[in-house]
């Protein structure tokens, strides 16, 4: 059986992290992603945090497996009958250039329809419409216009932006979604369409739940469920969560045994309402079981950082393995905090797929993450990212040029 998105052909025209994200993703599933490059140069990142010297950095091969790369000067009259060619023939073209770069290069969304009127153009942006549309926009700017920077960290302390790449990565996998749908509606319509997924929107998506608890300030001037909060103490904006849920299940995060020395010693807990009894008899507070004060998870709230206290008490004397497969006996939600290098040597993860090592002819062996979305029926291989225009020459005999054509756009500087 042949892969999902066999017979896509992609022109990735993206750069750094969040349109390679997207278009690693859509060759996950089995598109033929032609990667676009820069003549002698290629995409930035080949050469950004290199460990290995004269290898394509981590940051590039991380981000750009299973595609193919091409070099092409788009600048270059030759160039650009050759992208001509290339549009009239693919079925998406993805790119995150600053605001206008298309249309500077010629290829507006209008000259791309009069090229190929099947053609779907999907563009990551910093933002949508409005006053800030043509601004650009890196990972943590987008956490801090997207909501999420306000609502991370301690309510003592400055915003704080998280390590997890939602801004850049998250938006890529929204715009993959884009793509994947405008293709679906193409086989109604047979024609294409513009994809946008602005970061700043993106990020939004992601803290919905802080949306949400604007509201919820708005109208009631508190949220309970901030333990750190014990006596409503609210401003008029939702304030940092620190290390609660977001949702109605309470949780902290509490010190197991070695934390004194092991930076990631810890373990999520949440105080889940139909096991509180559980949690009482565990921690050996039986007494909080009727007590009015604890029985129902309201009268709980108020007094959340004593609960977590008391139970942070019972967790130190115990690594947060030991802790968590005791807890997991009383189906009490719980996670260990887990290092990236606890990550990198997870069997687990490795047999699902999930971390997969890869073998690159110049750099050797590295790890990279999988495809985190598993089809039963289109299983994802993962392959190395190509070397810079590794595929050139391949990528235009497919599209119809002889070897004599391919050897004359070297000489003219245009591949």
């Amino acid at each position: 059986m042949g892969k999902a998105l066999d017979g896509v052909r992609i022109l990735d025209f993206t750069h750094v992290q969040s349109g390679p994200t997207c278009t690693q993703l859509l060759a996950w599933f089995g598109a033929d992603v032609i990667k676009v490059e820069r003549v002698g140069a290629g995409d930035i990142t080949r050469e950004q945090l290199r460990d290995i010297p004269d290898a394509d950095s981590l940051y590039f091969t991380m981000l750009n497996g299973n595609k193919r790369s091409v070099t092409l000067d788009t600048k270059n009259p030759h160039g650009k009958r050759v992208l001509e060619r290339m549009i009239r023939d693919c079925d998406v073209l993805v790119e995150n250039f600053a605001p206008g770069a298309l249309e500077r290069m010629g290829f507006g969304w209008e000259r791309i329809q009069t090229l190929n009127p099947r053609m779907i153009v999907a563009s990551v942006k910093g933002f949508g419409p409005g006053p800030y549309e043509d601004c650009k926009v890196y990972e943590n700017v987008a956490q801090c216009v997207g909501g999420a920077a306000s609502t991370t960290g301690f309510d003592d302390g400055p915003p704080v932006v998280t390590g997890a790449q939602i801004g850049d990565s998250g938006t890529g996998l929204h715009l993959a979604l884009g793509i994947v749908t405008a293709l679906f509606q193409r086989e109604h319509t047979g024609r294409g369409q513009k994809v946008l997924a602005a970061m700043q929107d993106g990020v939004l998506n992601l803290c919905r739940v802080k949306l949400r608890d604007q509201q919820r300030l708005d109208r009631t001037g508190v949220m309970k469920e901030y333990p750190q909060y014990p006596n409503d103490d609210f401003g008029d904006a939702v304030p940092r969560a620190g290390n609660a849920s977001g949702g109605g299940q309470p949780g902290w995060i509490l010190k197991c045994k070695g934390w004194e020395t092991d930076p990631n010693a810890y373990i999520y807990f949440i105080a889940q309402a139909p096991v509180w009894e559980r949690i009482c008899k565990l921690i050996g507070r039986e007494e909080w079981i009727g007590d009015p004060r604890y029985a129902t998870p309201n009268s709980r709230l108020p007094h959340l950082k004593e609960i977590f206290a008391e139970i942070e008490r019972w967790t130190m004397n115990r690594t947060k393995f030991d802790a968590m497969a005791v807890l997991n006996r009383y189906d009490i939600p719980c996670g260990p905090i887990l290092s990236m290098k606890e990550i990198a040597s997870d069997e687990s993860l490795r047999t699902s797929g999930t971390i997969v090592e890869v073998e690159h002819p110049v750099r050797g062996k590295y790890l990279t993450v999988g495809n985190p979305i598993k089809l039963s029926d289109s299983p994802t291989e993962v392959t190395r990212s190509p070397l810079l225009g590794e595929h050139t020459d391949e990528v235009l005999a497919e599209f119809g040029y002889s070897n004599d054509e391919i050897r004359s756009l070297r000489v003219a500087g245009a591949i």
